[in-house]
């Protein structure tokens, strides 16, 4: 039950990162989170800037908070980390920390609340834009679809010679019917000649 359950969440990742790319990051990072926001029939994009304090990996549930400061007004917002209406992920700076939730950062303001850099060196993203895979799935669909193609074509192809084979045969039967009656009446013919000799 559990193997098909994490099966489906992983299809559905795939299916949901597959036209974005989700960098590696982690808390103490600095994210700008670039955000698709529609109003009527109108859409807009919208960037969030902060560091991020939480993270939950829970396969698709997975969220991420980033908190920042708005006129000196702290602002979190948690972000769903597979969410549509993310359009994209960057990360500005990389934080060294050594917890997993930085929420004492809520009670600092101005120099206490800084975090250190540190260059982690270039990281390969969390989830790649995948372009390989749709592709595959199409041609995948493409064989499959051509198998059953040729199949049904094989098929048919079958049952018309069939067909024509029983049309063959037919006019076999039919050829050496009328031959039957063509020469029966020539023998009566003979044998009525015959007769009269």
């Amino acid at each position: 039950m559990s193997n098909l359950l994490q099966t489906f969440e992983k299809k559905q990742i795939e299916k949901l990162t597959g036209k974005k790319r989700i960098p590696t990051f982690r808390t103490g990072d600095t994210l700008k989170v670039t955000i698709r926001i529609t109003e009527g029939d109108k859409s807009r994009l919208q960037a969030f800037e902060g560091m991020c304090i939480a993270r939950k990996n829970n396969s698709v549930n997975s969220n991420f908070t980033v908190r920042k400061l708005s006129h000196g007004e702290g602002v979190e917002r948690v972000f769903p980390l597979f969410g549509p209406m993310i359009e994209k992920i960057e990360v500005v700076r990389k934080g060294d920390v050594r917890r997993a939730k930085l929420y004492y950062l809520r009670d600092r303001t101005g120099k206490k609340a800084r975090i250190a850099d540190r260059d982690r060196g270039d990281e390969a993203d969390q989830y790649a834009m995948i372009e390989e895979d749709p592709a595959q799935e199409l041609s995948s669909n493409e064989n499959e679809s051509s198998v059953e193609t040729q199949q049904e074509t094989t098929n048919e192809e079958k049952e018309v010679e069939a067909v024509q084979d029983k049309q063959k045969e037919k006019t076999s039967k039919e050829l050496n019917v009328e031959e039957k009656k063509e020469e029966a009446p020539a023998e009566e013919a003979e044998n009525k000649t015959d007769e009269k000799s």
